[in-house]
């Protein structure tokens, strides 16, 4: 399993771009903001010409689909026609709906900080939608050959959320349902879409799975006491309640 990363933007809407090799087939989970080319700068994604699966379609995750010939989603999330997306912090709080949170408020206006070209113009940034977008929902299977992943759906941070689930090893592809940051910004569910009542479903469900370790759309990967005491912090920060 390999993982690719876009060096310079913003941890923010830095996605973590997970690619699985498998006996038949390879997949990739999320495809990042699509700033440069995953082609050119991660020729090894597309050895095989891997299947994509969305986690969710804001933009930090869905900007380089156009780049795989075929991607999976949730129906939920109307990833064949994605919000635009910019790369300014104002627009972004704008257009996500986003609270200002001290995190928030601290980052900079930009957020990359090198353009792949010297005319790239930043605001000129959009989001395109992916060549062909297939439904994938809850208990669906990916086969890869030596190993199968079942999708989960798993609202809250937006409606259509999904992980992927390995259950035979316990690995579990969260997308932004569950992070650690160093930075110890929360779970964000202050955001246009997000449910607090369907996040804490979620994550209770995450709960009650046999998971090892988790690999997330963020952050580094963490283990099943990290992920029970991220669940329990964040439930608890909501008073356990449903608003």
């Amino acid at each position: 399993m390999g993982l690719v990363t876009e060096p310079h933007v913003h941890p923010f809407l830095r996605c973590n771009i997970w690619h699985l090799r498998g006996t038949e087939r390879d997949l990739v989970v999320d495809a990042g903001l699509g700033v440069h080319s995953l082609r050119a700068g991660a020729p090894q994604l597309f050895d095989r010409e891997p299947d994509l699966v969305l986690t969710h379609s804001h933009l930090d995750h869905i900007g380089g689909a156009h780049e795989f010939t075929t991607s999976y989603a949730h129906v939920a999330e109307r990833a064949h026609t994605p919000a635009t997306g910019t790369l300014r912090r104002g627009r972004l709080i704008d257009a996500l709906g986003l609270d200002v949170t001290p995190y928030v408020a601290a980052m900079p206006e930009l957020l990359v900080d090198a353009v792949p070209t010297e005319d790239y113009d930043v605001d000129a940034f959009a989001v395109r939608a992916p060549r062909s977008c297939a439904t994938v929902v809850d208990g669906d299977e990916v086969d890869l050959g030596d190993r199968t992943l079942t999708a989960l759906h798993l609202p809250g941070h937006s409606p259509g959320s999904i992980a992927l689930f390995e259950p035979h090893e316990g690995v579990l592809f969260s997308g932004d349902l569950v992070y650690d940051l160093d930075s110890g910004e929360e779970l964000l569910d202050g955001i246009r879409g997000a449910v607090v009542a369907d996040y804490i479903s979620s994550l209770e469900r995450v709960a009650d799975l046999p998971v090892t370790v988790v690999y997330p759309g963020h952050g580094d990967p963490f283990g099943r006491e990290r992920l029970l005491t991220l669940i329990r912090d964040y439930i608890d920060s909501r008073g356990g309640i449903i608003r």
